[in-house]
């Protein structure tokens, strides 16, 4: 069995191992079946481009690689990076919160 992803498109995450250790970023996709996150400003990759006619010179481009979703954490709304939880409201809606201080991450 898979396990779920913590995080969704959208999210403010902190990278919390890796060669970025300690970059914020949103999250801009999300790959569940691979189990990887797409976070714009983290992790930076050169890529050989070809000419075409919008751009004859060609060159390299930097981008955004995916990296592993157990390097980010979600940041609470106080600031610091958390696990998540999901706890069902009175209402029967189900929320992301945070492990810490129980405040919701969802909206």
């Amino acid at each position: 069995m898979r396990p779920k992803l913590h995080v969704k498109r959208g999210d403010t995450v902190i990278v919390v191992s890796g060669k970025d250790r300690g970059k914020t970023g949103k999250v801009i996709a999300v790959y569940p079946k691979k189990f990887r996150v797409l976070v714009e400003g983290v992790n930076i990759v050169k890529k050989a481009v070809r000419p075409t006619p919008d751009n004859p010179q060609g060159g390299f481009r930097e981008m955004e690689a995916p990296l592993h979703a157990a390097k980010v954490r979600p940041v609470c709304p106080n600031g610091h990076p958390v696990r998540v939880k999901k706890k069902i409201l009175e209402d029967g809606t189900k929320v992301r919160v945070c492990h810490r201080c129980g405040a919701a991450l969802d909206g």
